[in-house]
């Protein structure tokens, strides 16, 4: 073929030579020329078509397949939201959530056709007109520089291809535009584009875009919103109205006068989003202060409920949690451990003192642990303290110490050189990076009394995604709010009424032999009501020796604590650690009725498409005492809120049931309580155990959380008094002996009990009080 269409051209162009007789008319050279150059074309042109062809199977060959645009289903954001709905979290790769085109309003398809595409649904998925100007410039600058992308292109290029500006990459981008034109409809590319498109500041889709910018859905935009999204994707650096709200108005009045040139909408409607004013929402505020804790573990479930694909995120998952509820339990917290370190002068300006106890001396190698250090300079500029930990040198970011330093006062001026401070390595030490760890931490959860609903938990003071949460992993000593369990197995058993008298003399036990927290001995009050309320640590242990101690570890169990605990006569003082979580669920219990239930956090989680998803199977309620037996222990705690260790808690007006607890040189201190609605156990102290002071008790150190927290809990909410059963029987008895009042004896007192164990006896007259009484008699005649 080559051979002939050469020849062709020879015989049309070779000049006769001279003398070689007439030369052919004019015509039929031009024929003879016109001949050999529609033969040289069609060649050409049959040449360019084999080298399209080839082209093209070449760069099929290895192209992706539109089927990860039939299937699309890009990372999307999982949002955890709590009982009423409010996100207290999300979790994501690509902050995106998937909008239908159905829903899609049209005044955002059209400001984004006016943007990008106004010929998008009369194409056939490529703009010749805008990539032979595209050509003309790359060609002029020599690379690809400008791609007259239309929307399916576009599709292409951020789905299933990169953005690298190369040749090879625009010719696979328009064999894909072109197939994927005759493989999905155009509302089915368009929803691609709207839901795959980057806005800036973290968002892809208008969905993420709206709520970003509009505090809304992209459901509910008008037409001057859907004009500044569309507007913004040009160049979201640019034209983010958060960036720069001068120039994103003006871009938004670019779209909305190219939608008027299209005819798109009315001019009077467009007319009136171009004077309508750019009202963005309030920049989102980051989430994980308010309940980390609660999403560490939504996330651990949501995981356990879907497996692997939980990565893709698209799910909702619904806590328990109340909003403010939450709020107020991490308010409490804090207010708690301020008091507490204003209390001990953990405030900056830290300065020298005689006190000060010896620097840490040797290499520190454990960063789990606190040092004591030695101040060693300060740099302002970069916002740090010096540090010496024995032979190691680290350094201390102020900026990040927001607890110990509120008031931001420069390095210089936070502590003196030469002071002694509490510190912590983050990581391995010989980084020198080091947090302040001055004071305690605490601990809080609450619980719906009805439902068994986790409804707040604050595991720690700063709230960081990440930290520990103490109030479900942190085991510690309970102290003596273990001593409510060890009544309450008394009184279920019956081997215990609130009118027993208990032994108080340490002497008088053998073998493990406490202390009583007056340090009193044999003065103490024995009636069991009393004993519990000013918390006498011989009686309890005494009342654990009578019921005996493997049997209330077995109740314990009942009642939700799953914690090792000892069957020995020290389990009566709490020296077996436990969760606050644990405490919380054992004393809901009590406000229950004697029921106890598994608390609950998370209550549904939806798949990326609006499906509920199978959670694991709940337990219902199962009875560990009666209703009777739960009264009478929710009556005796009362008395440690009306007259004993805990009488601070009258200042919130409504009946409380409760116990303090503090534990061996005081390194914990707990309140665990409730109301009818809410049980709630806090706990203070430091991670190492660590002592508080000698000071500090469960009354000084935690009660004032529990008063915060239910204050809050409790507004607006009418005070009720704990309901009470059938099978409680009232009684006058004698206070000095627990036996039956005998008629007409002063000084006697109420007491609850079961029906059935009240006293059969009646205390027997002093005979001085009788002659008293017969002199008086005789007087008054």
């Amino acid at each position: 073929m080559w051979k002939r269409a050469g020849a062709a051209l020879r015989a049309a162009f070779q000049r006769k030579p001279r003398g070689a007789g007439p030369r052919p008319p004019l015509r039929a050279q031009l024929a003879r020329w016109g001949k050999g150059l529609a033969i040289a074309l069609a060649c050409l042109l049959a040449a360019a078509v084999i080298a399209f062809f080839l082209v093209v199977r070449h760069y099929e060959r290895d192209l992706p397949t539109t089927a990860e645009l039939k299937n699309y289903d890009p990372p999307q954001v999982t949002r955890f939201l709590a009982r009423d709905g409010t996100v207290i979290g999300e979790l994501f790769v690509e902050r995106r959530t998937l909008v239908p085109v159905t829903e899609i309003p049209p005044v955002m398809s059209l400001a984004a056709l006016a943007a990008e595409d106004a010929r998008f649904y009369k194409h056939d998925g490529l703009n010749y007109l805008g990539m032979l100007r595209a050509l003309i410039v790359n060609l002029r600058s020599a690379e690809a520089r400008q791609g007259g992308s239309t929307i399916t292109q576009q599709v292409v290029k951020n789905v299933l291809l990169t953005h690298e500006r190369t040749l090879d990459r625009k010719i696979r981008e328009l064999l894909l535009a072109r197939r994927i034109e005759q493989e999905l409809t155009k509302d089915q590319i368009l929803e691609l584009y709207l839901n795959h498109i980057y806005f800036g500041h973290g968002r892809y889709g208008v969905e993420e875009a709206a709520r970003f910018y509009f505090g809304k859905s992209v459901r509910q935009v008008t037409l001057a919103e859907a004009a500044l999204l569309a507007g913004i994707v040009k160049g979201p650096s640019l034209y983010s109205p958060r960036v720069n709200k001068e120039r994103a108005e003006k871009r938004r009045a670019f779209v909305l006068g190219q939608m008027r040139e299209k005819r798109f909408l009315p001019a009077a409607q467009i007319d009136a989003a171009l004077a309508e004013p750019i009202r963005l929402a309030p920049e989102p505020e980051h989430l994980d202060e308010l309940a980390p804790e609660v999403l560490a573990e939504a996330e651990r479930a949501l995981r356990k409920a879907v497996g692997p694909d939980a990565r893709y995120g698209g799910y909702t998952v619904v806590t328990s949690i109340d909003p403010k509820m939450q709020a107020a339990a991490r308010a409490a917290v804090r207010q708690n451990l301020d008091a507490y370190a204003a209390r001990h002068g953990l405030v900056a300006p830290f300065t020298r003192a005689k006190g000060d106890p010896a620097p840490f001396q040797g290499a520190p190698k454990d960063a789990g642990r606190a040092y004591l250090g030695a101040v060693t300079g300060a740099d302002d500029a970069r916002g740090t303290l010096a540090v010496r930990v024995g032979t190691a040198q680290g350094a201390v970011d102020l900026r990040k110490e927001r607890r110990y330093n509120p008031r931001g006062l420069p390095p210089s001026r936070f502590a003196e050189v030469g002071k002694v401070l509490r510190v912590r390595f983050e990581g391995d030490p010989e980084a020198g990076k080091l947090r302040l760890d001055l004071g305690p931490q605490g601990a809080l959860i609450a619980i719906d009394a009805r439902t068994r609903e986790i409804v707040a938990l604050a595991g720690g003071y700063e709230g960081a995604r990440g930290g520990l949460d103490r109030a479900s992993r942190a085991l510690r000593q309970p102290g003596s709010t273990f001593k409510a369990i060890v009544y309450g197995y008394g009184i279920h058993s019956r081997k215990l009424t609130a009118a027993s008298m208990l032994e108080t003399d340490p002497a008088a036990l053998e073998g493990y032999r406490p202390g009583n927290y007056d340090e009193s001995e044999g003065q103490s009050p024995k009636r069991l009501r009393e004993a519990l309320a000013h918390s006498v640590n011989v009686a309890a242990v005494s009342a654990l020796r009578d019921v005996g101690p493997e049997a209330v570890v077995a109740w314990a169990r009942e009642l939700g604590i799953t914690s090792k605990l000892g069957a020995d006569l020290s389990l009566a003082l709490g020296s077996y650690e436990v969760t606050p979580r644990e405490m919380a669920a054992a004393y809901a219990t009590f406000a229950a009725g004697g029921a106890y239930q598994e608390p609950v956090l998370v209550t549904k989680i939806t798949g990326p498409r609006g499906e509920a998803l199978p959670l694991p199977a709940r337990l219902p309620p199962r009875p560990v005492m009666t209703a009777a037996e739960a009264y009478l222990t929710t009556d005796l705690l009362t008395s440690v809120v009306k007259v004993g260790t805990a009488k601070q808690a009258l200042s919130l007006r409504r009946p409380i049931a409760g116990k303090t607890g503090t534990t061996n040189d005081a390194r914990d201190a707990w309140f665990v309580g409730y109301s009818t609605d809410i049980a709630c156990a806090v706990w203070t102290g430091f991670d190492d155990a660590t002592t508080l002071g000698a000071r500090e008790v469960g009354s000084s150190a935690a009660l004032p959380a529990f008063i915060a927290f239910m204050e809050k809990a409790h507004a607006g909410r009418p005070a009720t008094d704990f309901p009470e059963p059938l099978g409680i029987v009232r009684l006058p008895i004698d206070p000095e002996s627990g036996m039956g009042a005998f008629p007409g004896q002063e000084g006697a007192v109420e007491e609850v009990f079961l029906e059935g164990t009240e006293p059969t006896g009646v205390a027997v007259p002093d005979p001085a009080a009788i002659g008293q009484g017969i002199l008086d008699l005789f007087k008054t005649q």
